[in-house]
């Protein structure tokens, strides 16, 4: 097919500053939901445009009790996802599911691990059985309703990684066929603060613990046991138990080429500590051996047994997909997404549902807001709305959407993604984690800019955030990927107030605590909310086609993608 020849990409951020300004807007008649939803308010009336209002309504609905969590597979899904299609049906989204719908299903396998099971450990001749989320947790991926280990040998593999382009294997020589590993999370130069291994402080995707677990099942292993520690995780041990608790949700294998485990889990830094000395080695000793390039596995004098039995069935849950068509080059595509899902509710006393208001109704509202900016004047290219789940379980809503894409991800130009944004007031600063990645921070500079505000990269890039939200799929598969939110340095407060906001939902993240709070600011939001689809509204505009920066690892990926195309 003919195209247009690009425009260079610098030719177009002057014009940046335009975008800034919400357009006047002619309401259309809103389409009439074909499943009923929950109504947001009775006597709240939607604007159109990026409205403060609007935003802390549409967060207040999706995190309340009456959608239970959002868990994928519950009830909570059917209101989220019925409300998210009546939202872009009221505002005149193209549906862009299957079957001319707008949802996209994603066949899933729920497994619940039953939580009396016990790791049995022999340690150095000492037996004893650790606890169900006090000591471990531990889950299967492999879909059967029981997994079971007899005796298996404990071997430390320092990180699990395999990485040839760092000279780097911590299997080699290794067979870990029928045997447990034990592995460290993050990477090498996290723990020992040395820029020169890997990305040093900042995590690359051989930190990730869905990595390790993977690269394990490569091995061969019949089991893989993480060491959890705060400041390499990042995140307590609360989070993991929260996490692996309950019901998991996994693609289905055949949906899915990547390698799999029969058992898979956490240990926790205590019981480590235990373990190695049992075996007449310190922790800490472990941990700078492992760091240093050529290490060499450890066998433990210790062996586990495990019957871990779960209740297995198979399930669908949906994305839920709406777009703009673009009025002269329809088939080149700007995505804008977000996931919907959240931890659902658990047993228990006292407040057990998981609302996940900023994780991340804030992110779903964001969308439906950008995309009120988007209707009263149609963009040149489509822009697609993609509302996705599974998120929690692994980013699994958009892993399957990447592998069945509704829009060719070859035509597909960027990906903006909203995730728990920030309601903690206006910022001196934006939050682009993964700063340095690609062209689409060029666009947002100038519009940062324009707001007199400074770009700056996550405060905490050991987290390895960059891998731990959905646009990482996409990033993968070669399509630049922005994720960026309002920063720390606030203009009311400055840096003070910027990290108690942050330390204030760093104990609510994961937690039922993530509700809706009166004294959240939506001032900062809408202003990011602002920039993020003066992004998208450049591109759609436009011809430009931003690529990775040079030496990004997946710049090949997004050439070879263009190259089929141009």
């Amino acid at each position: 097919m003919m195209r247009h020849a690009p425009i260079p990409l610098s030719a177009l951020l002057c014009a940046g500053t335009l975008l800034l300004a919400a357009c006047s807007r002619e309401p259309a008649a809103p389409a009439q939901p074909a499943t009923p939803a929950p109504a947001p308010a009775a006597d709240h009336a939607f604007k159109d445009g990026i409205d403060a209002d609007d935003f802390r309504t549409l967060v207040t609905t999706l995190s309340s009790d009456a959608f239970e969590g959002r868990a994928p597979g519950s009830a909570g899904e059917e209101k989220t996802v019925e409300y998210i299609q009546a939202q872009y049906q009221r505002i005149g989204l193209k549906p862009g599911g299957e079957n001319n719908s707008y949802f996209q299903t994603v066949p899933m396998v729920e497994t619940t691990a039953d939580e009396s099971t016990v790791l049995k450990l022999d340690s150095a001749g000492t037996a004893r059985d650790l606890a169900f989320g006090t000591d471990f947790v531990l889950g299967t991926r492999t879909g059967k309703p029981e997994v079971a280990a007899k005796d298996s040998e404990l071997v430390f593999v320092g990180y699990g990684v395999n990485a040839p382009e760092q000279d780097w294997n911590d299997y080699a020589g290794l067979d870990v066929k029928g045997k447990t590993v034990v592995i460290l999370v993050n990477d090498p130069g996290f723990h020992a603060k040395d820029e020169s291994l890997f990305d040093g402080n900042r995590m690359t995707y051989y930190g990730r613990w869905t990595y390790k677990f993977e690269e394990a099942a490569r091995q061969g292993a019949t089991a893989a046991l993480i060491i959890h520690d705060t400041a390499g995780a990042s995140y307590g041990w609360d989070v993991v138990k929260n996490s692996w608790s309950g019901p998991q949700f996994d693609l289905r294998a055949e949906d899915d080429p990547e390698p799999r485990l029969p058992a898979q889990g956490w240990i926790t830094g205590d019981v480590a500590k235990q373990l190695f000395a049992e075996s007449g080695l310190d922790l800490d000793a472990m941990y700078a051996a492992a760091n240093k390039r050529g290490f060499k596995a450890v066998p433990l004098k210790a062996k586990v047994s495990f019957d871990l039995k779960s209740t297995v069935a198979e399930k669908t849950s949906r994305n839920v997909v709406g777009y703009f068509e673009g009025s002269e080059r329809p088939e080149e595509t700007i995505v804008y997404m977000a996931h919907w899902d959240h931890l659902g509710k658990h047993e228990g006393e006292g407040d057990t549902i998981y609302n996940g208001a900023i994780d991340n109704a804030t992110g779903v509202a964001g969308i439906i807001e950008i995309a009120e900016q988007f209707k009263a004047s149609p963009p040149k290219r489509s822009v697609v709305f993609l509302a996705v789940t599974l998120e929690e379980s692994g980013l699994l809503g958009s892993k399957y959407y990447v592998a069945q894409p509704a829009f060719p991800l070859e035509k597909t130009v960027a990906v903006i993604n909203l995730d728990a944004m920030s309601v903690a007031g206006r910022a001196r600063d934006v939050v682009v984690t993964g700063l340095g990645n690609s062209e689409l921070e060029d666009i947002l500079k100038t519009l940062a800019d324009a707001q007199q505000r400074t770009l700056v990269q996550e405060s905490n890039p050991a987290g390895g955030f960059y891998f731990r939200s959905d646009h990482f799929n996409f990033a993968k598969a070669g399509v630049p990927a922005l994720y960026a939110k309002g920063g720390s340095n606030l203009v009311d407060g400055g840096e003070a107030a910027g990290k108690a906001a942050s330390d204030d939902y760093a104990k609510r993240y994961h937690q039922p605590s993530d509700e809706i709070h009166a004294g959240w600011k939506y001032d900062g939001v809408v202003e990011d909310l602002g920039l993020l689809y003066g992004v998208g509204r450049q591109l759609a505009d436009n011809d430009a086609w931003p690529n990775w920066y040079q030496g990004n690892p997946f710049k090949a990926a997004r050439d070879a993608q263009r190259a089929t195309v141009q």
